[in-house]
């Protein structure tokens, strides 16, 4: 009996992989999926069948917000029984917040999305997008040994490496190896054979039906510290009118001054109702409150602990426990446990 066909939607939100050169400004602009597919014809090679969509009007992902978020998860949603998985073509910049944001609105994942992208346009000479997008969408229709899909979350194809999206984050503006997973190991290795780390696999729950969720509260924010902070700075960021949860970039462990107006500082904006979460600077290691006198303070003060999270899976998962009606003390609670692979506990 033939195995059946697999059915891979594509999905172009834009990006540098599919963008060309203006010839008057030199400046490049997105151009329409056909220039896409044009440049690629190994696609037509591929034992399995290919449908595509774009945005109405591709974007660089710069201008990536929680709206184009909903778009790519309603196109997910009212497409999700007919396909076996989904690539999304995203702009490198904001492409770790698009992969954490998805992986918290897409409930009840059992299939692949797989996003990549390029730091060269597909239509170059020499660039990383074609290799990028033939291996995504290899990954997305993978089989295991039992005929499932053999990867059930969201996920990033960059160069040789498969990551957890929301474990992900870009440190590179110049590599075609711009993206890592510090504190989590790679799905997959990608190289004369795609070599994938079943251990680290998400194997979700069967059985629960696949539900998007749209609504992503942006009363959020950063505050990133470092030596010589203002007072001033502080307060006036923990104290923004609206401003429901701060995610705040710690060194190290999950230190910061250790002086009285920044415990006082917290404290004050913690008894108001605003939720902070602790996360580190640092690439890789997690956030240990109890290990210095500073972060013992933070922890005394009302903050709460990030572990390892990443800075992009922090602040979408906030503004998704936000946006699902919760309150500062729940949304404190569920920041700390891990949902969807983000953290460990």
């Amino acid at each position: 009996m033939a195995s059946k066909q697999q059915k891979i939607l594509l999905i172009y939100t834009g990006g540098t992989i599919g963008m060309i050169e203006n010839p008057a400004t030199k400046a490049l602009e997105p151009f329409d999926f056909n220039h896409l597919l044009d440049n690629v014809p190994k696609i037509k090679m591929l034992d399995f069948e290919i449908d595509n969509c774009q945005f109405d009007v591709p974007i660089d992902s710069a201008q990536m917000d929680p709206s184009h978020w909903r778009q790519i998860a309603k196109v997910i949603e009212d497409n999700y029984a007919g396909y076996d998985g989904f690539v999304i073509l995203h702009g490198t910049d904001t492409m770790a917040y698009t992969a954490s944001a998805l992986s918290f609105m897409l409930n009840n994942l059992t299939k692949p999305v797989i996003i990549t992208g390029s730091q060269l346009p597909i239509g170059e000479v020499r660039t990383d997008g074609e290799e990028n997008l033939i291996t995504a969408l290899q990954v997305a229709a993978a089989r295991d040994v039992d005929g499932g899909p053999m990867v059930r979350e969201v996920a990033i194809l960059f160069q040789d490496s498969l990551l957890r999206g929301n474990r992900s984050t870009k440190f590179s503006a110049d590599n075609f190896d711009a993206f890592q997973s510090s504190n989590y190991p790679v799905l997959a290795h990608i190289g004369l054979a795609i070599n994938y780390n079943k251990e680290a696999l998400l194997r979700p729950s069967q059985g629960k039906e696949f539900k998007a969720e749209y609504f992503m509260d942006t009363n959020v924010a950063f505050l990133d510290l470092f030596p010589g902070i203002q007072e001033s700075v502080v307060r006036a960021t923990l104290s923004i009118p609206g401003l429901k949860g701060v995610v705040l970039k710690s060194f190290g462990v999950g230190n910061g001054p250790n002086s009285p107006w920044f415990f006082n500082c917290i404290r004050d904006a913690v008894q108001n109702g605003l939720l902070i979460v602790n996360v580190s600077q640092c690439s890789n290691g997690m956030v240990s409150p109890m290990k210095y006198s500073a972060g013992v303070g933070l922890a005394n003060a009302g903050i709460i602990s990030g572990h390892d999270l990443t800075s992009e899976a922090a602040i979408t998962k906030m503004m998704y426990l936000f946006g699902m009606g919760a309150t500062q003390q729940l949304a404190g609670k569920y920041m700390e446990k891990n949902l969807h692979g983000e953290l460990t506990e």
